[in-house]
């Protein structure tokens, strides 16, 4: 084909910004055709293709960002759980009539309470169910690889298929088990559901009262309730803690009580429970210095909070307690906890410390 001819029989013809031509020789420019605008006499080997246009890129806007973190803020702080509960604090600091810090602490370990340890208990309950589970289950392997190996002969299945009727075999024993003690491990992550919300709205709720959300002289009175209502080293629950005492403590606190369930195991653990492990320590860390830049209230709110989980967790080791909690016993579970984390702490120690 001769691409000369057709290009100057193309050449009598205007160009239409909706017209698209395939040829090999021009795809480069044509298909830029939409981008910025021809002139009839910038055509194909007589003048310059195209005269220049800039490239519209779509950029990112840092305001878009901005606008949109502001438009979540303002929805959650505003939503009726977090109404809720600034209501329920408003009412039981003005019912009790005690200060601000007391009011905070209080509410905390009341929420705690009633709340987050019942669930708490029946996670442990369900998580040694499971667990009792898996030692029936491995009891029962040795009896389905014979049936497999049965079934193998009479149907003359090869390898793979072999491998898949076990496992096939398993998964349906394994759901039988479940299905018989009501336990299915899903129900053991209804805490983290109940209290991640629950720890978002409250620490909205003081946020709110800092900055006065509601525009009335109610909300006056109690910011300067809030700013006289400290204790100690934080007179004014309204800034932030000067002294590092409460963030240092919140995550002083939430490494403790990820260390106590690293000692609480006896087996060595796996591979992705370390990885785990390891990303919460770094996340304990990183919320010192988030704490250190919220109000006062919000990180008493946060060190209460995370005090109380760890006098939660240790109780919990408790064999005795958790018999009375009508918690079964678990393999994993130890004869003496508090011993066996008093060994591991000073083998810690030992290896830190120079001899």
């Amino acid at each position: 084909m001769n691409y000369c001819q057709i290009f100057k029989s193309l050449r009598s013809k205007l160009l239409v910004p909706n017209y698209r031509s395939y040829s090999i020789a021009c795809n480069i420019v044509l298909d830029r055709r939409h981008e910025c605008p021809y002139r009839p006499n910038n055509f194909l080997f007589n003048q310059p293709i195209l005269s220049p246009c800039t490239n519209h890129k779509r950029n990112i806007s840092i305001d878009g960002i901005v606008k949109w973190q502001e438009q979540t803020y303002n929805s959650i702080a505003n939503s009726s759980l977090v109404n809720f509960m600034q209501d329920g604090l408003l009412y039981f600091h003005d019912t009790t009539g005690l200060t601000w810090s007391v009011t905070i602490i209080t509410t905390t370990i009341l929420i705690r309470a009633f709340m987050t340890l019942p669930l708490t208990i029946y996670q442990n309950y369900i998580l040694a169910k499971v667990e009792n589970i898996g030692l029936e289950l491995k009891d029962m392997v040795n009896e389905m690889k014979k049936e497999t190996a049965i079934a193998r002969k009479m149907y003359n299945l090869n390898e793979k298929q072999t491998m898949l009727l076990f496992k096939r075999s398993m998964k349906k024993q394994w759901r039988n088990l479940i299905e018989r003690d009501n336990c299915h491990p899903l129900k053991a992550t209804i805490v983290v559901w109940f209290q991640i919300p629950i720890w978002v709205c409250m620490s909205f709720a003081l946020r709110n009262l800092v900055s006065m959300q509601r525009p009335d002289p109610s909300a006056l009175v109690t910011f300067m309730e809030l700013e006289v209502g400290g204790f100690g080293w934080i007179p004014n629950l309204t800034e932030v803690d000067h002294s590092l005492i409460l963030p240092v403590m919140f995550g002083l606190t939430n490494l403790a009580i990820i260390e106590i369930q690293r000692m609480s195991k006896l087996r060595e653990p796996s591979r992705m429970y370390n990885i785990f492990t390891n990303g919460f320590r770094v996340f304990s860390i990183v919320m010192i210095p988030i704490a250190a830049s919220v109000p006062s209230c919000m990180c008493l709110y946060w060190t209460t909070s995370s005090l109380f989980g760890l006098v939660q967790n240790l109780c919990l080791l408790s064999p005795s307690l958790r018999r009375k909690l009508k918690i079964p016993e678990a393999p994993s579970e130890l004869e003496d906890p508090y011993g066996h984390m008093k060994e591991e702490i000073s083998l810690r120690i030992r290896k830190v410390l120079p001899k």
